[in-house]
């Protein structure tokens, strides 16, 4: 698996690479803004890239193959965008990662769950429109936060 991804600014159009681990969040290297970051995760980077993360995370589970993952997808990426400095997004692709998704129970795709300091707060099973996704996201961060 790749350790970065290119990604292009969505402020200035600048070609970034962002790394599936760090200790902050990826900034864009012209103007500064903080950047989305969606990164695709395999069972060797997990640790690094999720339980480690500075910041929370929402892990995508997902297979190619699958039309409600397609379907979500969209919805996903725009919550990496929107939340950019405050949220990480990891791709696990369960035909690639089946020992991840035999870990965290996976029996249905897509299914998000959403990381922060390393432990699972909760989980969403099957597509869900933006509006839906974010208001789950955005609860459960304020919850976990209280």
């Amino acid at each position: 698996m790749n350790d970065t991804n290119v990604l292009n600014c969505p402020h200035c159009g600048q070609k970034n690479r962002v790394a599936v681990a760090a200790s902050g969040g990826p900034h864009c290297a012209k103007c500064g803004a903080a950047l989305p970051w969606l990164v695709e995760v395999s069972a060797s980077d997990f640790k690094s890239a999720v339980e480690a993360s500075p910041v929370p995370v929402l892990a995508d589970f997902w297979a190619p193959w699958c039309g409600p993952c397609r379907m979500v997808a969209p919805a996903v990426e725009k919550l990496a965008a929107d939340l950019a400095g405050k949220l990480k997004v990891v791709k696990i692709n369960t035909d690639e990662q089946p020992e991840l998704g035999s870990r965290f129970g996976v029996q249905s795709i897509p299914t998000l769950i959403l990381f922060e300091q390393g432990r699972e707060k909760d989980r969403v099973i099957g597509a869900r429109p933006e509006p839906a996704l974010r208001g789950w996201v955005d609860e459960t961060l304020r919850s976990a936060a209280a």
